[in-house]
Order: structure tokens, then sequence, then C-alpha cells
């Protein structure tokens, strides 16, 4: 599972003319599902996302998480970010699971969130989406929950 997460003072997602999510100082999260996650994939992600410490404190360092300033999270899905540009110009997507598993596994990302006291918007799964934020910062962060399950080095 990959996440881009930036750091928004508000995020808003369209399909057509519709609003179908929208947040104010909070995260955007373009989440990517891989076709072999599982819950603990799931998991990794959202405590990690939920935990890392990108807000300032009184002194203007990044030292409160999401769950320390009670932030929003807009979350949108993106198999794009599941793209293997190795060969050629055309991107590959047979990383990214099936359009059933990645909605399930969206969902219940989102849902998760949710349960740990977060308040989450989302975007609308395999609809195409106008996604409109300003970036706070700029902070931007990619995740990957693979990458997340590695050692670091010499540690």
């Amino acid at each position: 599972m990959r996440a881009c997460i930036q750091r928004v003072s508000s995020a808003r997602v369209r399909v057509g003319d519709e609003i179908c999510g929208e947040i104010g100082s909070g995260v955007l999260v373009l989440l990517g599902v891989a076709a072999d996650d599982t819950e603990l994939d799931r998991r990794l992600l959202a405590d990690k996302m939920a935990g890392l410490r990108i807000f300032d404190d009184a002194e203007g360092k990044m030292n409160l998480s999401l769950e320390d300033v009670g932030g929003a999270v807009l979350v949108v899905s993106q198999f794009t970010l599941l793209a293997d540009c190795r060969k050629g110009r055309r991107p590959g997507f047979t990383q990214a699971a099936e359009p059933q598993k990645g909605m399930n596994e969206y969902c219940a990302f989102v849902e998760y969130l949710r349960q740990k006291g977060l308040k989450v918007e989302t975007g609308r799964f395999r609809a195409m989406m106008k996604v409109e934020l300003i970036n706070d910062g700029p902070v931007t962060i990619w995740l990957d929950s693979r990458e997340l399950m590695k050692p670091r080095n010499g540690r």
C-alpha cells in the first residue's frame, strides 16, 4: 500500500459538479492499493500517517501529529501510485489491486482511520475526480507499507 500524504490548509475533491469530500486543516492522502496488500499493510500505513509529527507546535517546530491537532483527512483512491515505469514509456499497473480488492482495502483504510477518532472525508472510488488543495508548507511525504516493514540500516 502506498500513500502520498500532503499537509493541507484545505482540500476537496469533485466528481463532475459535486463536491464529494472536503476538509480544512489536515492531510490529503492519495492512496494506492497493491494486489498483495493485507490488513497489516493497511494498519501500518494508517498508524504511521496518523502519528507522523508534521504539524507545528507553539514554537513552529514540526512536533505534533494529525491526532494531536485534531486535523481532518481526505482520502482519495489512486491506483496510479502503483505504476511500474521501469520499461518503456507507458506505465504498467499489474502491481495494483483489482478494482474489488482495491475498493475493499480503500474502505477498510478509511474505516480504520475513523475508528481511531479522525474526521475522514473521501473521494469516490473509480470515479474521474478533480482534487483541489492548498499544500501547507509545502509538506509532502511518501509512505509505502513495504518500506515501513523493513528494518532501518544498522538498526
